[in-house]
């Protein structure tokens, strides 16, 4: 039985695009971000428990950089977002995101940092206050 030229188009149209916008992903792509996500956890883990790193700003930039791996890993293959899906609106989305988080946390350390400096009192100053009634 041959198709009509409509017909076969609209099968090519339909091959091409889900009718309901949610793509097609396998058990094995969802497997592989299981994976990922629980080796990019337990690896983080294992150094804060073990004492891998003994610096504490060596671990801190070793913990945040295994935590962004982790959310490309779940962007990628739980929330099936590229490049290419609605029309490249995602990648401008998620930079966006990325630009905000950066200048929030940037600016929280930074108000921290100065606050802790300038009004938390000095060692020495400490001891001079000990005898102050």
């Amino acid at each position: 039985m041959s198709q009509l030229p409509s017909e076969a188009a609209h099968a090519a149209h339909h091959d091409d695009h889900d009718d309901d916008g949610i793509p097609h992903v396998s058990a094995r792509e969802y497997l592989t971000g299981f994976v990922l996500s629980v080796v990019l956890t337990a690896i983080p883990f294992a150094l804060v428990m073990g004492k891998g790193v003994q610096n504490s700003t060596a671990l801190a930039v070793v913990l945040l950089a295994f935590a962004a791996v982790q959310i490309v890993v779940h962007m990628v293959y739980f929330l099936h977002m590229n490049a290419r899906s609605e029309g490249g609106w995602n990648l401008l989305a998620l930079v966006f995101t990325a630009v905000l988080v950066i200048i929030v946390l940037s600016g929280s350390l930074w108000v921290m940092h100065h606050l802790n400096s300038n009004m938390m009192p000095g060692a020495h100053e400490m001891q001079g206050m000990q005898g102050v009634p």
